[in-house]
């Protein structure tokens, strides 16, 4: 059975919306949202339980009914795998990595015409029913297959927003959720119409409710224990999916008439999306271990192997297939900035070092000394010809996605990190004690994060101009999403980076205070600059008049959710099981199904 990953053609019945002409809508610094207890589940009314159904390739005779159009629309939905539509060639995603051999999309059957399911059809001015299902598309990873309509559903509530219709001002729960989601769209809302909800008066509340005992109480816990800053979107994805109940979603006992889609049939649409592309991801996975193989990578005895838990964070957030040619830039680099690293932390020697900041430093020029590259060492030479060889490569494939040559700039981001990582080593061996200011000017750099990110932005879709890349705002996104990486990851590691010999900014910030602050208090100070940093990056993400491509944009915001993944309460990165799980549930383990779930019963191995 063949799968089309887009899920959607062109033919959508929309729910009805409101006359009112939709606002100039989009905001020109919109801002995170703030005062509220987690930025995805809000004050919701009782009986509405956010959890969802699975794919399945046959209705289950014993499943319970909720309504009897559901099976009508499940019919039409799976007749959408079926493959009864051809798209025109260009309309079909493809990666670009052909050395990978990576399936990315998988057109249908020959000679056949396009099924698409529809959005449920709702009475005109029922907007908690319309915000309800573009919420539904967002939860479970399938909002991108109907970006126009949402469009115009959010255009016409952020107009109602504006005139504080008392559809969404009357009642908290609609309210609640139309400031996230047009906020996390980018459009200018302000928090006054929500009142003074925040996760403490939440979690009061909520310890003397009669709530505590529904699966909505699970759902809000769940939030407020994770906020939608410190997750990967396509871990939550599943996790919606697999929790769905259908007799428990009050929006399913809605009656939907015949040959309408309901919530069910979506939530299946996003099962059936969500196990396609996890085969992709397997793939994808394999094909990045080759590569460390035949890059000898694995043979380097001091370095930590990252590979999954890198790609568990492109895969968590870069996740369309489209997208694949990103994952794995951003994958690979990973892994080498990893092991990078950790020879100038504990392995390598001075000599070694500088050998190899002077062989990145001349790179081509390396060729034409005479007997070629001069490695000092069998473990400089692995490293650099890792370095030298997927910098051109990437390079190369870049150049041809952009349309002009770019491989200058992503040999100068790794010159800027060697440059960076032997002034480290410079104030290492000196004794040299840097200023708050000296040392996150270099940390931004040595973290790591310009290799992995900047080289992906090529692959996000847009073409980006050189005075993009060189522009203020493209740096500024850069800035903001290193430091608050950088000093999450300090506040995690300054006992080994002590240990190490090695200064961070706790460290410094309890130096500086001629030991009137202990390293408590220093990491609780840090907690202010990292959220500040936070925000103000969430901010230039969201913004419409933006010089950096949207798509683009959030891939800083992908890293600094990646960040507060592996840093936020430990540092799970330098565990080798601390995320163990989450690669497997990403990666390897098909969806499970709890035993309540409408469609649990079924069997969907041939939705693949």
């Amino acid at each position: 059975m063949h799968i089309d990953p887009a899920m959607a053609g062109r033919v959508l019945k929309l729910p009805h919306t409101s006359s009112l002409a939709p606002a100039n809508a989009r905001s020109s610094s919109g801002s995170p949202p703030c005062g509220l207890p987690c930025g995805r589940v809000l004050p919701v009314r009782p009986g509405r339980a956010n959890s969802w159904p699975a794919v399945a390739t046959a209705v289950s005779k014993s499943r319970p009914q909720v309504g009897e159009n559901a099976a009508i629309s499940l019919q039409n939905l799976l007749g959408l795998v079926n493959g009864t539509g051809q798209r025109k060639p260009e309309q079909w995603p493809s990666s670009h990595d052909d050395t990978a051999e990576v399936a990315t999309a998988e057109p249908p059957l020959p000679g056949s015409h396009e099924v698409r399911p529809c959005f449920p059809t709702y009475p005109p001015r029922n907007m908690h029913r319309q915000l309800s299902t573009v919420d539904v598309l967002e939860k479970i990873g399938i909002s991108r297959h109907f970006a126009v309509e949402i469009k115009s559903i959010l255009d016409v509530t952020y107009s109602c927003w504006l005139q504080r219709d008392e559809e969404i001002v009357l009642d908290l729960e609609t309210c609640a959720m139309a400031f996230r989601i047009l906020r996390m769209n980018g459009y200018d809302v302000s928090s006054d119409s929500i009142g003074s909800w925040t996760g403490c008066l939440l979690k009061e509340q909520l310890s003397s409710s009669p709530v505590q005992r529904t699966p909505l109480f699970r759902e809000v816990q769940h939030a407020l224990d994770s906020p939608f800053y410190t997750t990967l979107d396509r871990l939550e994805h599943k996790r919606n999916i697999e929790q769905f109940d259908a007799m428990e979603h009050q929006m399913l006992k809605t009656p939907y008439s015949p040959g309408q889609t309901s919530q069910q049939d979506l939530v299946a649409l996003g099962a059936m999306d969500f196990s396609r592309i996890q085969s992709v991801y397997q793939r994808e996975l394999q094909h990045l271990d080759s590569w460390v193989k035949e890059s000898r990578l694995d043979q380097l005895p001091f370095a930590r192997q990252k590979l999954a838990y890198f790609y568990l964070s492109a895969a968590g957030t870069m996740f369309p297939p489209e997208l694949s040619d990103a994952r794995v830039v951003w994958a690979k680099n990973g892994v080498l900035t990893t092991v990078v690293d950790d020879f100038f932390d504990v392995a390598g020697s001075k000599q070694e070092l500088e050998n190899l900041a002077a062989l990145v430093e001349t790179w081509d020029e390396h060729e034409e000394t005479a007997g070629g590259c001069c490695c000092s060492s069998e473990h400089v030479e692995i490293l650099f010809s890792a370095i030298y060889g997927s910098v051109n490569e990437l390079g190369a494939k870049a150049s041809a996605a952009q349309g002009r040559d770019v491989t200058g700039h992503l040999v100068e981001i790794w010159q800027e990190l060697l440059r960076s990582m032997m002034t480290e080593v410079e104030w290492k061996e000196s004794g040299h004690v840097p200023t708050a200011e000296e040392y996150m000017g270099n940390a931004v750099v040595t973290f790591t994060l310009g290799p992995i990110v900047l080289p992906a932005l090529y692959f996000a879709g847009p073409k980006i101009a050189e005075s993009v890349v060189t522009g203020p705002e493209y740096n500024e996104l850069f800035r903001l999403m290193s430091t608050c990486g950088r000093l999450l990851n300090d506040v995690q590691t300054y006992e080994r980076e002590y240990v190490e010999g090695k200064l961070n900014s706790v460290s410094l910030l309890v130096l500086r205070s001629g030991g009137s602050m202990t390293i408590e208090e220093a990491r609780r100070e840090m907690q202010g600059p990292i959220d500040a940093c936070r925000r103000d990056l969430l901010r230039l993400v969201l913004r419409e008049d933006s010089a950096v491509p949207r798509p683009c944009r959030e891939l800083f915001w992908d890293m600094c959710k990646t960040c507060y993944f592996f840093y936020s309460g430990s540092d799970a990165f330098s565990s080798p099981d601390q995320k163990a799980g989450a690669v497997d549930a990403l990666i390897h383990l098909p969806l499970q199904l709890a035993s309540g779930n409408l469609l649990s019963g079924l069997d969907f191995s041939d939705s693949l």
